[in-house]
């Protein structure tokens, strides 16, 4: 639509709209013309990088790694697949909260595992309990995919909480996956803690997942990586080895400037977001058939928009969030993400991470299409 001229507001896109810092581009620019970057280098990820990220990783969220644990991935997508095709051996179950990021079930299946969804809902802000884990945990329960900042609620879990989950695991000899990927992009009081540091004794059964996509905007530059014990990690990098070899020698030595620089330009963007979230949760809260929890990190919000669902809106009704969605894009010229997508229907996804002009325009559209029923 876009390319036949049409403007379409975008609210559908997980990444930041901001630039790559320039030093990171200049350190992939010098790299392009370093002979050595021409070679292959050794699959788990380039020496220098591997020790950056365990010193990013100490400074960040405490946990302390050394190179042999990390292997660095093609974007931290690559790194959920990895871990899981790792750890999995076919039949075994793995424990997803709902509402989840579309590749953590997909990754399961690839793997031929199976997963299990754990709803929650909103008057939890989203967070599951270690209840409703422990009811959904079955003699064939391998793992947790954890993921906090979550994508796509924004929620946050308080560190008690994290550690009551910590311990359940622990208690069950369970593995967690968990993505800390949103990690710098926390609001308000919310706090992000890294579950193998307030839970020591799952460090041994434990895989983060991180990378450089969100906080240094790089998502197309496809640098990830999972820490996982040494054993893990081994037969992660024997893996990888058959699939991709070592990624991207650019990209790596561009990490490798983003890791080792300052964080100014994620605190730009995080002051950025913080601000676009709270204007657009009060805008989404002001029509009518839509109420949405403030997100207290990532850069979505995540409305519940069922109440519009069998309303006639704009001379059509819409018996699912997908339909919604389309008849939305086919009206109004705005993109969001149903929730189908997310597991969780009669909800939409829509991205903070666009120009504030941009969401003033694509809210007032939507608005307007709530409202002409």
């Amino acid at each position: 639509m876009r390319a036949a001229g049409e403007h379409v507001v975008s609210f559908g896109a997980g990444e930041p709209n901001f630039p790559t810092p320039p030093a990171v581009v200049e350190a992939a620019q010098r790299a392009c013309a370093d002979p050595a970057m021409h070679k292959y280098t050794p699959t788990a990820g380039l020496p220098a990088l591997r020790a950056a990220i365990c010193a990013a990783t100490a400074r960040d969220s405490g946990l302390a790694l050394v190179p042999d644990q990390v292997l660095v991935t093609n974007g931290a997508k690559h790194a959920v697949y990895t871990a899981l095709v790792t750890l999995l051996d076919p039949g075994d179950e793995v424990l997803i909260p709902a509402p989840y990021w579309t590749t953590y079930p997909e990754s399961v299946r690839l793997a031929r595992g199976t997963p299990i969804t754990v709803p929650t809902s909103p008057a939890e802000r989203f967070l599951v309990s270690v209840e409703a884990l422990e009811a959904a945990r079955t003699p064939r329960t391998r793992a947790l995919v954890f993921n906090s900042p979550c994508n796509p609620t924004g929620s946050v879990y308080p560190p008690d909480q994290v550690a009551a989950i910590g311990r359940w695991a622990a208690d069950h000899d369970l593995w967690v996956l968990s993505d800390e990927i949103y990690e710098h992009l926390v609001f308000g009081d919310a706090v992000q803690s890294s579950m193998p540091v307030v839970v020591p004794e799952l460090a041994d059964r434990a895989i983060v997942i991180n990378g450089v996509a969100k906080t240094y905007a790089m998502t197309g530059w496809r640098v990830g990586w999972l820490a996982a014990p040494s054993d893990v990690a081994a037969a992660a990098v024997n893996l990888q080895s058959q699939i991709t070899s070592n990624i991207s020698n650019v990209a790596q030595c561009a990490a490798l400037a983003a890791l080792t620089g300052d964080l100014s330009a994620a605190h730009e963007m995080r002051g950025a977001f913080d601000r676009r979230r709270l204007a657009m949760t009060a805008r989404l809260n002001a029509i009518d058939g839509v109420s949405c929890v403030v997100p207290d990190g990532a850069f979505y919000c995540f409305p519940d928009v069922a109440a519009l669902l069998g309303r006639s809106l704009a001379g059509r009704t819409s018996a699912t969030t997908a339909a919604l969605a389309e008849h939305l894009l086919e009206t109004a010229l705005v993109a969001v993400v149903p929730g189908e997508a997310f597991g969780a229907p009669g909800y939409l996804r829509l991205s903070c991470a666009i120009s504030d002009d941009e969401l003033d325009e694509g809210l007032s559209r939507l608005a307007k299409f709530a409202a002409d029923g």
